[in-house]
């Protein structure tokens, strides 16, 4: 079954976005949406053909092409962000260091996209957001996302802390040729092998164990996942040094990956025209 709902064309000094979900229920079913929004990125920012990597804080990350802003858990952004308004927001899971909607509110447009777990039935109420589950794919504009598998394990007498069954989110995204992977808060799970050899740049968390993979464990799912680039997030005072010092060559040695170090605030450029 087709469902397509298409707005009327917008001129003048716009940008128009297709979202098409793909929705895989039972055998098979296909929903097509197509809507239009508003340019909300400013003036300056990235030249044509480079990808800018803000890395927020906790598992925030603000990635921005010449025309495209989008979010991942974006917390504790202060009214300076009003100034870099989203195209898209991706949210994991509902936990308070990854969804926060004071954040949320202040870079949110009436045209912004909101991508959520399909689980955070309030949330993606309040958003308008389009829920999915592992496995599903929303296409906007040219960029393509898919949200994959988050989860942890349980850990002797302890449930699991982000149980496989939420179906909660890490995702995909395909930016002019360039795949980024962002983990959300997981363990070392099986299904990266997957993606294996399919991911440009991964965000993974060095911690805490507890709640995400952390020391050797980020080596071995990036030994699984085999990426070009690997930025950590999600770490404590001192740890991002300490993981550094401990595993930094194990990168660089068994997995031929380089290793980009952001402290919480800062940029790193990609430049996507290169070989």
């Amino acid at each position: 079954m087709h469902i397509c709902i298409e707005a009327m064309p917008i001129q003048n000094n716009v940008r128009t976005f297709g979202i098409i979900a793909i929705l895989l229920i039972g055998v098979a079913a296909t929903a097509v949406v197509a809507v239009q929004f508003m340019n909300n990125s400013s003036q300056d920012g990235p030249l044509p053909g480079t990808l800018d990597v803000m890395l927020l804080t906790n598992a925030g990350v603000m990635l921005e092409t010449s025309d495209t802003r989008i979010y991942i858990d974006p917390i504790s952004l202060n009214e300076s962000f009003e100034s870099y308004p989203a195209d898209i927001v991706l949210v994991t899971h509902p936990y308070g260091d990854h969804y926060e909607p004071d954040s949320l509110d202040i870079i949110k447009t009436n045209d912004t996209v909101f991508i959520f777990p399909a689980n955070m039935s309030a949330e993606v109420a309040l958003y308008g957001a389009i829920g999915v589950v592992p496995g599903e794919t929303v296409l906007v504009g040219d960029i393509n996302i898919t949200a994959f598998y988050m989860y942890t394990l349980p850990v002797d007498i302890y449930p699991a802390s982000h149980p496989a069954e939420a179906n909660w989110t890490s995702y995909i995204i395909q930016i002019d040729g360039f795949t980024i992977f962002h983990a959300g808060d997981s363990k070392n799970i099986v299904e990266y092998y997957q993606i294996a050899d399919l991911i440009d740049l991964a965000f993974l968390p060095l911690g805490p164990g507890c709640q995400t993979m952390y020391g050797y464990e980020v080596v071995q799912a990036i030994e699984r996942i085999d990426p070009e680039y690997f930025i950590p997030i999600h770490y404590g005072d001192g740890v991002q040094d300490s993981w550094t010092a401990s595993y930094g060559d194990d990168v660089e040695e068994l997995t031929d990956c380089t290793l980009i170090v952001l402290d919480y605030w800062t940029m790193h450029t990609f430049d996507l025209m290169s070989p």
